[in-house]
């Protein structure tokens, strides 16, 4: 088995993501009347999978694998999977994994892409592992804006449906929306106390490597200004009422420009080039 790598089992992983995807469409096409063990099952076994294949990569660095954009992908999708994993074990959630599917699936066949995942030169040393910790807390948290995403996605299905009387939002196993945006909300707290704790390090790391605390880099801003916004999002829902249907596609919306966005602002940063 020495030949088959971590890129195989990621290979692998993101089939079985693949037939999750596609067992979806299956259950939105019944309504969501059919339950979703099966769902669950595919998401486990290709979960197994990935966690073999970052393990495989992270041994052979000597690192937690975020160093380029495909380990940054492929972390952040294992996130939004093992989040999934735990808050699908309360039967009335698990159907959140007939939308995270999809999304791990796409983020799965983007991070393949042979660009992202250049060869390395010789192994760097690692010795410090706050570097690690440090990147690792900031992708959890953006995993975890992903399945607040995700949640919010079943929000707005779930609230279509019932603003135009269809019978799929009486029959449905889909939970009550009031308990998805409860789902959102906890998501992004979490994963903003997250993305604190894990801007919290970045001035000690600069201090050792550069000798000051603060230093302007693309990736560093881009990190500050996504948790400003989070935040934000957070504040208005407590304190100014701003929930619901727009408060969902807030957190979609958000999500999908993180996505769009991260990836470039990776490339242009000095600092986290490997």
């Amino acid at each position: 088995m020495a030949w088959f790598t971590d890129r195989h089992f990621f290979l692998l992983a993101v089939a079985v993501y693949g037939l999750s995807s596609a067992y979806s469409v299956f259950l939105w096409r019944k309504g969501f009347r059919t339950d979703d063990r099966t769902n669950y099952l595919l998401l486990l076994a290709a979960f197994v999978l990935h966690t073999v294949a970052m393990f495989k990569r992270g041994f052979s660095i000597n690192q937690c694998p975020v160093t380029n954009l495909y380990e940054a992908t492929t972390f952040m999708a294992w996130t939004i999977v093992a989040a999934y994993l735990v808050i699908g074990l309360l039967p009335r959630l698990r159907f959140l994994g007939a939308f995270a599917s999809h999304v791990v699936f796409a983020m799965g066949v983007f991070a393949l892409m042979p660009a992202l995942d250049p060869p390395r030169g010789p192994h760097p040393n690692f010795a410090n592992g706050l570097a690690s910790l440090h990147a690792a807390l900031i992708l959890l948290a953006y995993g975890g804006f992903g399945l607040s995403a995700v949640a919010a996605l079943m929000y707005l299905s779930q609230e279509h449906d019932l603003k135009f009387h269809k019978l799929r939002a009486i029959f449905s196993l889909l939970p009550p929306i009031q308990r998805l945006e409860r789902v959102m909300n906890s998501l992004l707290v979490v994963s903003v106390i997250l993305l604190t704790m894990g801007l919290a390090i970045g001035p000690e790391l600069l201090k050792e490597k550069y000798g000051v605390y603060f230093k302007s880099d693309p990736l560093l801003d881009y990190s500050a200004v996504i948790w400003v916004f989070y935040l934000a999002l957070l504040v208005a829902r407590a304190w100014f009422g701003q929930g619901g249907r727009r408060f969902a596609w807030s957190t979609v919306g958000s999500f999908a420009f993180l996505l769009l966005t991260f990836w470039g602002f990776l490339l242009l940063s000095h600092i986290h080039q490997p």
